[in-house]
């Protein structure tokens, strides 16, 4: 009986969080090891449609880097990365909408319908719901101005049309994005998946944006995790180069967002079982929330 009782502790501390929560958008970036170790896609599924059966609204945009570098090596083409973007030709590009759009997306649409939900896999490119433009790197020149590299069909988010996700909220359905965007052309490009949810997350004005990642959230100088940032020590932090690394873009992400209007932005371990549930309806959360 004691068990008992104590479950019904639990679902009673989560009911505040839920009253708060009921109706609200929150925009999921999964990826890594979540994305990879099956015992932890489980539990992110299972997550995910238990926040559409209690109300929440969720929507899940997704990576895969890893994957898409593990095929082209099967295909002959070997991966190359300037700046940690990956360099992308048109036959690269092709396997990358392969991977991400078609293997990788249908993979977690079906995982959450198996759990009961209502996925429905999209790319940017559905409904004009991402707009892209093409992405340069620029390298600083030991004399005179800095250069501009080329890295092919890269790109960033220049709007977003959430005129179908919408649709698809309506009807309960949980729309899972893969980070590709189309340019004024008609051309297909490659996004950081960071920067779709965050610019998605933005169009809807979401209550939250959650990235998943594989560290326990943004640490100190003395390697303790910061529980709780500002923007104002986001930028304090990079200053001193605290953050640096595969970090920043998920941190710019996070600060773009909280600009254009989303209530607040997470970095969460996603190697813990269940994360999305013990971030959004417990008092203490895990990883780092970013607040304006």
């Amino acid at each position: 009986m004691k068990k008992l009782v104590e479950k019904a502790n639990v679902l009673i501390e989560a009911l505040p969080f839920i009253r708060n929560f009921f109706g609200k958008i929150v925009v999921i970036k999964y990826g890594g090891a979540a994305q990879v170790e099956d015992a932890l896609k489980n539990s992110f599924a299972q997550d995910v449609v238990l926040l559409s059966f209690i109300g929440l609204k969720p929507l899940v945009v997704h990576g895969g880097g890893p994957k898409v570098s593990e095929t082209m090596k099967k295909m002959g083409k070997e991966p190359t990365f300037i700046q940690g973007q990956r360099v992308t030709d048109k036959e690269t590009m092709d396997i990358v909408e392969m991977v991400l759009g078609g293997l990788i997306n249908k993979e977690i649409v079906a995982l959450i319908n198996s759990h009961g939900g209502k996925a429905v896999g999209l790319s940017g490119k559905d409904g004009g719901l991402v707009k892209a433009k093409k992405k340069f790197i620029k390298k600083p020149a030991q004399k005179g101005e800095e250069e501009v590299i080329d890295i092919g069909l890269v790109g960033e988010v220049e709007s977003v049309d959430p005129q179908i996700l919408n649709s698809l909220e309506r009807d309960g359905f949980i729309p899972v994005i893969s980070p590709i965007g189309v340019g004024t052309k008609g051309e297909t490009y490659n996004i950081n998946a960071d920067y779709v949810a965050s610019a998605i997350a933005s169009s809807l004005k979401a209550e939250k944006l959650i990235l998943l990642t594989d560290v326990s959230g943004i640490k100190n100088a003395e390697g303790n995790v910061l529980t709780t940032l500002s923007r104002k020590d986001i930028l304090e932090l990079i200053k001193e180069k605290v953050i640096s690394g595969g970090m920043l873009p998920k941190v710019h992400a996070c600060t773009r967002a909280l600009d254009a209007g989303v209530k607040k932005t997470h970095i969460v371990d996603g190697r813990t079982p269940h994360c999305l549930l013990l971030e959004i309806f417990t008092k203490e959360g895990i990883g780092t929330e970013i607040v304006r």
